[in-house]
């Protein structure tokens, strides 16, 4: 069975405060877009020694670092086999595209699409409000990606109620400079944080009043450690963004159109990720 893991961008992103549990609360607009991986299951018929473990993982595309043990992928598939532990042997394959430690939630997505596909594949029998459990203890931005519409996130990122917001008459422009943000590291950038209900308030007014209002607390410190950026931000105004920003703890910058403005794309360095998608 074949899926495909789509990411998605902040609109806003406020951290609240930080919590006892030492996450942070957080409000947020995840909004999804087509820009995805692709991910293959398929039952290992053939697996009949399980010594090294129920799931045979491989992977293509953008390299991962880190031991391929602890991909969220095969934690998604831990974390079922847990409690189905007559789960079958699977193979499942994962071609990245989407840029990591971006701030696009790839990793997060592919891990919530693990418990989805698993979920179909073998009849679990699973409600959205289980998956959204399974998908929280995988990291704080999976159990969007079970719902996977535009809502409004607090608490951690799980506590979702869905926006009535229509982006897809706009055209979104995303720009990676190939820098990876360690998402640890930008929270410990964070020592004020800011009043709750701002995004709701803010997202409600016409596209064209978002900038200076639609703030993420992240972006002032990765600016200033890496003051390069700042340029991704300003020339996506200068091309005719009604509206741009970062998206989560960065690198990724995006900037929403008319959709009939035709943006200069070649005004970035050639080994920038810069692509024009589609609003889920």
């Amino acid at each position: 069975m074949l899926s495909f893991p789509n990411c998605k961008i902040n609109l806003g992103l406020r951290i609240t405060g930080k919590r006892n549990d030492g996450f942070h609360n957080l409000e947020t607009i995840f909004y999804p877009i087509v820009l995805h991986d692709a991910l293959e299951i398929v039952t290992d018929n053939s697996h009949i020694n399980l010594t090294d473990g129920p799931i045979q993982f491989s992977s293509s595309g953008i390299s991962v670092d880190g031991n391929a043990t602890d991909n969220i992928c095969i934690k998604a598939y831990k974390l079922i086999h847990n409690n189905y532990p007559h789960l079958l042997p699977v193979k499942m394959h994962l071609h990245k595209s989407i840029p990591i430690g971006a701030g696009l939630g790839g990793g997060s997505s592919d891990g919530a699409f693990v418990l989805k596909l698993l979920n179909a594949k073998y009849n679990l029998g699973l409600s959205v409000s289980q998956l959204v459990y399974y998908a929280l203890q995988l990291g704080s931005d999976c159990p969007f990606f079970i719902i996977n519409k535009p809502v409004i996130a607090t608490g951690r990122g799980e506590i979702m109620k869905e926006v009535n917001i229509n982006l897809s008459t706009y055209k979104l422009v995303i720009v990676n400079p190939r820098v990876h943000i360690n998402t640890g590291w930008a929270f410990a950038q964070l020592d004020v944080y800011s009043e709750p209900n701002s995004i709701e308030n803010v997202i409600n007014k016409p596209l064209k009043e978002w900038k200076d209002q639609l703030i993420n607390d992240f972006e002032a410190p990765v600016l200033q450690h890496y003051p390069a950026l700042r340029t991704i931000k300003d020339g996506l105004y200068q091309m005719g963004a009604l509206y741009a920003s970062m998206s989560g703890s960065g690198s990724t910058f995006y900037g929403i159109f008319e959709n009939t403005s035709l943006p200069n794309l070649s005004v970035f360095p050639a080994n920038y990720l810069v692509k024009t998608v589609a609003f889920l």
